[in-house]
């Protein structure tokens, strides 16, 4: 996202990173790691975590290999053992912000000792071509967002289809997300959900992209900005419906988190006033459409006009349409009879 970042006066504004062509200073080759790894192979298998490849630690950056790590969305003590060790680890670290990299690794306690490059939405075309040859090699190159996972609304898509198109492996460090925070969070309905982004900036984009969703069944997530939440709720209540059941998520994890679950049009009045810091909204999908029994019941004629048993056309016609068989056969019968 341009998830939250961790909070602290000591992290520098979100911004244009700039190169690093070396390691930072006073820095002297051999990465300091502050955490440790598993004691043992067999360690790690008692814990159903060992795939048996051999040297493969789980908190070590392979040679060779490009790893996406997830960054704290807020809280910085929700940085992962691994995402420690990679800072550490890394020859090649491609940062989105280089600076706010360096102030999450000074709060995590981690030495960072290799390269820091930036890698940003203005310069990941040209950028990538780098990263893809250092991982040729044979170095560890580790890509970190501003915060939460790289790709996801976050530079790194074009890095990982261009390492792909070059047939260079590409692996992943699991860690904070906003996405599945907010989710978590919102009290709506999770076995089924779809992530739309960053809606446009502009209203009448923004107003298409909101009908095209009006259908939608899944619970919908999204990235808004606090300058534009209110906008952005008022146009989905109008839209979408006043009373479709939505979660406005802001600042998770943060010191002043909160999350408003309420109807569509509730939530444009609360924010009438405005809303400050990093926001997440989680929509309730659309309420599908109830199956007309009837017309099922005339699917069913006709597939038995082409010589199935009228009772094997409606349990087909019933399972298209999402309805009981008995009730599609006995609307069936009715129909012939009229």
């Amino acid at each position: 996202m341009n998830d939250a970042a961790p909070s602290a006066a000591s992290v520098p504004p979100r911004g244009r990173g700039s190169d690093t062509d070396g390691p930072p200073d006073g820095a002297t080759g051999g990465a300091r790691v502050l955490n440790s790894a598993p004691d043992s192979a067999s360690d790690r298998a008692s814990d159903g975590g060992y795939d048996g490849a051999a040297d493969r630690s789980p908190d070590s950056l392979r040679p060779g290999v490009i790893t996406l790590a997830a960054t704290p969305i807020g809280n910085a003590a929700d940085a992962s053992a691994r995402l420690r060790a990679a800072l550490g680890g890394a020859g090649l670290i491609a940062a989105e912000d280089t600076r706010r990299l360096r102030a999450l690794a000074q709060r995590l306690g981690v030495e960072i000792t290799g390269r820091v490059v930036s890698l940003h939405e203005h310069n990941e075309r040209q950028r990538a071509g780098e990263l893809i040859e250092a991982a040729r090699a044979g170095q560890g190159v580790l890509v970190v967002s501003d915060a939460g996972m790289p790709s996801v609304s976050d530079p790194g898509y074009r890095l990982v289809r261009a390492a792909v198109e070059a047939g260079v492996e590409v692996s992943v460090a699991p860690g904070p997300s906003a996405v599945l925070s907010a989710l978590a969070l919102s009290g709506l309905a999770s076995d089924r959900f779809c992530f739309e982004g960053f809606l446009p900036r502009r209203a009448g984009e923004r107003r298409r992209a909101i009908t095209a969703l009006s259908a939608e069944e899944r619970t919908m997530v999204l990235f808004e900005s606090p300058r534009r939440v209110h906008e952005t709720v008022t146009m989905m209540a109008q839209i979408l419906g006043q009373d479709r059941p939505a979660a406005l998520c802001r600042e998770l994890t943060k010191t002043h988190e909160e999350v408003r679950r309420a109807t569509l049009g509730e939530l444009a009045r609360s924010t009438e006033a405005g809303v400050l810091g990093e926001v997440v909204l989680v929509v309730a999908g659309a309420r599908p459409e109830a199956a007309d029994p009837r017309e099922a019941a005339r699917a069913a004629l006709a597939l038995a006009d082409q010589g199935l048993r009228l009772k094997d056309a409606a349990g087909r016609a019933a399972r298209e349409a999402g309805l009981r068989p008995n009730e599609v056969y006995r609307e069936a019968l009715a129909l012939r009879q009229e």
